[in-house]
């Protein structure tokens, strides 16, 4: 089935375009919201070929799809939705059915503020759509380090190699290098600004000028450039993503105070001064200092050289990772990967997370040996189908049709990971960018020897997930397990 096809099955499962209200992807899903839930279908998409699972959450119903195929199905349900005739399309008021109070009442339960949720659906809309450039410009940068490395060695040489050098690097630092303006940009589409007075504001925080500045008000450390209370940078995506809120907050002030016929001249550069005079003498100090706490807390913590905190902190850190995506609040650990990159040149905290798909993958197999010793074929089937994407990153499937409905194995899963963390930690591996865990990420590791010992770490997950679901999982346990 392609990739039109697919959608067009899950566009029919949905109730039609008629019932979708919204369509957005992330890395891995195709996520939506529906008008009316009892117009869905969810055993019907899940019997769908292609689709790896379906979740509900936060009033948004989750399709996973994988890397790649997320992107490419969710463009093609856009396309029918956009080309869906006016009788198919959701009016502004959808018809009321006749259960319409448990509907209305429905609606207002998802619609129950909660300010953990709302920050992390909101650093969602920032940094999710920006995913496949970091990617890209991590692996361009890592090849592009890995060359330069030959290069000085005298294993590669002439115009070819360093030519090919230069342009991966170019490449890597295309995005890397103007990263606070992305934020900007993306951060203002979430607060309701112009998005390009967002990437303005992302512009200022890393312009030259400010070193100026700094220096004219007496607040930069000549000696030690990083410690200064105001320099390029300071304060980060963090930073940035609150001087966008603040924008927001003045630009919508002003559209209402300023006559129609100066508005598009007024509001902007006004909007714009008394945002950036807040930016640099307020917003990039302040949260200069909480970025810096940040990092220094996490450097202290990742970079120790003391072996029993590395390897207590990434035991911990890798077995807790999967119960924090089931809760949502990995997406709250994006603007540190975003910080550490900004400030050491690469994420080490990326690599131990990555850990805890590996410790399914291994308590995945040790329950296909139990379930093919008590001749289960269907849960077989699921963890045969379900294998190949959770060794590519991609650990929905194993998570919500294996390992958690069994209970147990889920923990186990968690402790194996956990030793591949701990071995991750004591290596200090650091990371280009961030993306899909997994046997992909690989090429993302900065070094060859980074890459290597992030695989005999997803090695030792593997093993270890499934020794300790082996020992404490029974044949028995698996048995009726569907």
């Amino acid at each position: 089935m392609d990739n039109k096809a697919l959608a067009q099955n899950i566009v029919a499962a949905l109730g039609g375009p008629s019932n979708i209200q919204t369509a957005e992807n992330c890395m891995t899903r195709l996520r939506v919201q529906v008008f009316s839930e009892a117009n869905v279908s969810i055993d019907k998409i899940k019997q769908l070929k292609g689709i790896l699972g379906v979740i509900e959450k936060d009033g948004y119903l989750q399709i996973v799809l994988g890397p790649g195929a997320a992107k490419k199905v969710t463009d093609e349900v856009k396309a029918l939705l956009q080309s869906a005739s006016p009788a198919e399309k959701p009016s502004a008021s959808p018809q009321v059915s006749a259960n319409w109070q448990k509907e209305k009442a429905a609606v207002q339960s998802k619609q129950k503020k909660n300010g953990i949720k709302d920050f992390l659906a909101l650093i969602s809309n920032i940094f999710i759509p920006l995913i496949p450039a970091i990617i890209a410009a991590g692996l361009f940068n890592g090849f592009g380090s890995l060359i330069a490395q030959l290069i000085t060695d005298g294993t590669l040489g002439g115009t070819f190699w360093t030519t090919t050098q230069l342009l991966f690097s170019l490449l890597g630092s295309s995005f890397l290098g103007y990263f606070v303006i992305f934020t900007g940009i993306n951060a203002a589409k979430s607060f309701g600004a112009t998005p390009a007075l967002g990437g303005m504001i992302g512009a200022l925080t890393i312009g030259a000028n400010i070193i100026e500045i700094s220096k004219q008000f007496g607040l930069y450390n000549a000696d030690i450039p990083a410690q200064s209370i105001l320099t390029t940078g300071k304060g980060g995506v963090i930073g940035v993503i609150f001087a966008v809120w603040v924008l927001s907050l003045v630009e919508k002030q002003l559209h209402k105070r300023v006559p129609d016929v100066l508005d598009l001249i007024v509001t902007p550069f006004l909007s714009l001064l008394i945002t950036s005079l807040a930016v640099v003498f307020v917003i990039m100090p302040l949260t200069g200092i909480l970025s810096d706490l940040l990092v220094a807390g996490f450097s202290l913590l990742l970079e120790s050289n003391n072996i029993v905190i590395n390897i207590v902190a990434g035991f911990i850190l890798a077995a807790v990772f999967l119960p924090m995506v089931l809760l949502g609040l990995h997406h709250g650990l994006v603007p540190i990967y975003a910080l550490q990159l900004e400030q050491m040149g690469g994420v080490s905290l990326f690599p131990v997370l990555a850990m805890s798909g590996a410790g399914q993958v291994g308590a995945a197999i040790a329950i296909y040996l139990l379930a093919k010793r008590a001749h289960n074929k269907t849960m077989q089937q699921i963890i045969a189908g379900a294998l190949p994407a959770g060794l590519l990153g991609v650990g929905e499937p194993l998570i919500y049709g294996v390992t958690l409905p069994l209970g147990k194995p889920f923990i186990t899963a968690g402790i194996g990971a956990g030793f591949g963390g701990a071995y991750i930690m004591l290596t200090h591996i650091l990371a280009n960018a961030w993306g899909p865990s997994g046997l992909v990420a690989i090429p993302l590791m900065q070094g060859f020897s980074g890459m290597i010992n992030f695989f005999v770490g997803l090695c030792i997950a593997y093993v270890m997930g499934f020794v300790v679901t082996s020992l404490f999982m029974k044949a028995s346990e698996v048995k009726d397990a569907v």
